[in-house]
């Protein structure tokens, strides 16, 4: 395994939607050699809009990520944030209007994101993981076949197995030149089956991720979701990873130990969710070192990853297999 090299190493993350904009966070104040490869399943609100009217790949979680690589106090950034609320721009965001213009200007999505990221300054590269126009089907448990990302999420079953239309949606070069290049791949946080498990059902992702020489970390959850992950433990999770990717894309799995407050979870279990079980013996049976840490964070209703302490986390990890 190659180790990291210190002052800027070269971190990828893969993801979507909240789970990857708190990532980016927090990584972004440690390295600037960062990558985010961002799911483009999404079909519901503006991102849904866009994609239905004129033909646009979803912009949202790429918006999103853009935002969270750029300076926190950029007005840019705030306008990108912005989401209009009467007429009939109501519930597009600024920055999927931005984005949408700036792909019919150059006339290249690729190169809209590459023009927005320059714009906003952003501490990083964000990487749509495939240009095809491509939807998510899931089977759920109880047999159903269900199809876009947006009413698969908002299922009150959850999944039993999911794949793309068409299947056979391909990466860019670019994705697969970060994944070779990089000293670490972050998979997670992130919803399971509409966030994460998409992006290994895109061709040649699992086999270059399993192929790259690094460290390739699993952040878990640190609640389950009631439409997707009903009832999952931490092993249960990495097991559905495993079964849509199809190689071995996982070593390492970081585990939150923080206790989120005793309100917070009787409002989560209200609604079907709850923090996501550590079954140490059952993960360490699957061929992946277990590491934990206090990286979990309360925040009104929500109990969620705490950016600066996930990050902080991950790069104790890259210090921590650099040579002696």
């Amino acid at each position: 395994m190659v180790a990291a090299p210190s002052g800027n190493p070269s971190i990828v993350a893969l993801g979507g939607g909240t789970g990857l904009s708190t990532l980016l966070s927090g990584l972004k104040h440690h390295t600037s050699s960062l990558a985010a490869i961002v799911t483009m399943a999404d079909d519901g609100g503006s991102s849904g809009r866009l994609r239905r009217e004129i033909g646009l790949l979803p912009p949202g979680d790429i918006r999103n990520c853009l935002v969270a690589l750029a300076d926190d106090e950029s007005l840019m950034g705030q306008l990108f944030k912005y989401r209009f609320d009467e007429g009939q721009l109501a519930g597009h965001s600024f920055g999927n209007l931005f984005l949408a213009a700036l792909a019919k200007v150059s006339g290249d999505f690729e190169e809209a994101v590459r023009l927005a990221a320059r714009i906003l300054d952003s501490r990083g590269t964000v990487l749509p993981a495939s240009l095809d126009m491509v939807s998510l089907t899931a089977e759920m448990q109880d047999g159903r076949i269900m199809s876009g990302q947006s009413c698969i999420s908002s299922s009150l079953q959850s999944c039993r197995r999911i794949w793309l239309e068409p299947r056979q949606a391909s990466p860019t070069s670019a994705v697969l030149e970060a994944i070779a290049g990089a000293d670490l791949i972050v998979i997670g946080p992130g919803s399971l089956f509409t966030s994460v498990i998409p992006l290994f059902l895109v061709r040649g992702i699992p086999e270059a991720v399993a192929a790259a020489p690094c460290q390739k970390l699993f952040v878990m959850n640190v609640m389950t979701q009631p439409c997707e992950t009903l009832g999952f433990s931490a092993a249960d999770h990495l097991k559905a990873l495993n079964a849509h990717a199809g190689a071995k894309v996982v070593d390492t799995v970081l585990v939150n130990t923080t206790e989120p407050p005793a309100e917070i979870v009787a409002a989560y279990r209200t609604e079907g969710a709850e923090p996501v079980r550590l079954d140490y013996e059952k993960l360490a049976g699957m061929d992946v070192r277990v590491l934990v840490a206090d990286v979990g964070f309360a925040r009104g209703d929500y109990f969620r990853h705490d950016s600066s302490r996930l990050a902080a986390a991950i790069m104790s990890l890259l210090e921590a297999h650099q040579p002696r």
